[in-house]
């Protein structure tokens, strides 16, 4: 070994201090062997000490996240600070979604229990201490419209305003039920300044029953939205037949709602 590497080699104990101080968020089985110096099976049991005493977390095989010092007690950082990364490795389109993009968004009735991430790849989900991981399969997730947030590693790709109204509209089990959803849906209205052409533009990357599911919700919170331009905008798309089921896992029966194309299979209450 030269003597320029022997003054480059990093303490396993520092590696983590290390990489934070460099500003790299993750690291690999390869880098942290090059960076501790250490052939690939003692660089894997150092790695594995580091884990261990919560300096280190590993949340897919190869993949190391180092801790700052204030989340060391937690074992993992938060599920913001690492997705970015962790979906490149698993070279997976994403946007976060659900209830933790509307949380990201300002609608935070109440904290989602997971991070909800959409996915167009089969992943599984992940429980990593305090943080759980919920991935929900799209075959589009590329192109669903989404913005940049910030994050400790960089930026993270979150699902617009709009098409988060209707992802949850879409998929009120995965938010939580048409009760939940539609308390969501209000505050982030109001959160986001949403618009109808907001949701027209975004409805084209949706099934056509979200929008749908969505008008009927937005009319029930009595959101300050156009919801007649939707209402029109749907009209000259529909057959005039209400195909759609309020709630998609309910019965297929209930009264009809002529305005939305809805059979209104359920009672929606919102906390607001």
């Amino acid at each position: 070994m030269s003597k320029q590497s022997l003054v480059e080699r990093v303490p396993p104990r520092h590696l983590a201090d290390r990489l934070l101080s460099h500003g790299q968020s993750w690291v690999d089985l390869p880098a942290a062997s090059s960076l501790m110096g250490l052939d690939a099976k003692a660089a894997a049991a150092a790695l594995v000490r580091l884990r261990r005493s919560g300096q280190l977390f590993s949340p897919s095989p190869g993949f190391y996240v180092p801790i700052p010092p204030e989340f060391r007690t937690w074992g993992v950082i938060p599920a913001l600070d690492f997705i970015d990364p962790l979906m490149k490795v698993l070279a997976a389109n994403y946007y976060v979604a659900l209830l933790s993009a509307a949380e990201i968004h300002g609608a935070a009735h109440q904290r989602p229990q997971a991070f909800q991430v959409a996915v167009d790849k089969r992943i599984k989900d992940r429980d990593l201490g305090r943080v759980k991981l919920r991935f929900y399969y799209r075959s589009k997730a590329a192109d669903v419209p989404f913005v940049l947030k910030n994050s400790a590693s960089g930026v993270v790709r979150v699902s617009s305003p709009a098409a988060t109204a209707l992802d949850l509209a879409h998929y009120p089990k995965d938010g939580g039920g048409l009760s939940n959803v539609a308390t969501v849906v209000a505050e982030l209205v109001e959160a986001a300044h949403m618009t109808a052409p907001d949701l027209i533009g975004a409805s084209r990357h949706f099934p056509g029953s979200s929008l749908r599911r969505l008008g009927w919700v937005l009319d029930c919170v009595d959101a300050a939205v156009d919801r007649d331009s939707l209402a029109g905008h749907l009209e000259g798309q529909s057959d005039g037949r209400p195909t759609v089921l309020l709630d998609p896992r309910g019965p297929r029966r209930g009264p009809t709602d002529k305005r939305w194309g809805l059979v209104i299979n359920t009672e929606v209450e919102p906390d607001l």
